[in-house]
């Protein structure tokens, strides 16, 4: 089994920056693919940024110039630093991953999410 563990969350002021990071364990043999995924109330859930096992990034446009995703392939942690946040960035953030477990089967995992709020 494979767990997702999500840190960092918490309260910002507009135009502040804040970093997210999670942290995978388990019984993994390896990582395809890490990344985040918001969600607002009344909203879809929606992707923040994803980075592959090649350190590949895939940004929404909305997000570019704003959100770096990283990657610490050693210790399966990815982190997310977001600037110049915005009231519309209130959202509970999720990790996501596809992960390849021991058995050589690869599973999708989610994280339990984390609130990001962006007020003054």
């Amino acid at each position: 089994q494979v767990q997702l563990e999500e840190s960092g969350g918490g309260l910002v002021q507009p135009g502040g920056s804040l970093t997210l990071s999670c942290a995978a364990s388990g019984s993994i043999f390896r990582i395809i693919t890490m990344g985040w995924f918001r969600q607002a109330p009344g909203e879809e859930r929606e992707l923040v940024a994803r980075i592959h096992s090649g350190d590949t990034t895939d940004y929404p446009d909305s997000m570019k110039g704003r959100i770096t995703i990283s990657n610490d392939a050693a210790n399966h942690t990815v982190s997310l630093q977001m600037n110049s946040m915005r009231p519309e960035d209130t959202a509970v953030y999720f990790c996501n991953a596809y992960i390849y477990d021991t058995m050589k089967y690869w599973h999708e995992y989610w994280g339990q999410g984390i609130q990001v709020t962006v007020s003054a």
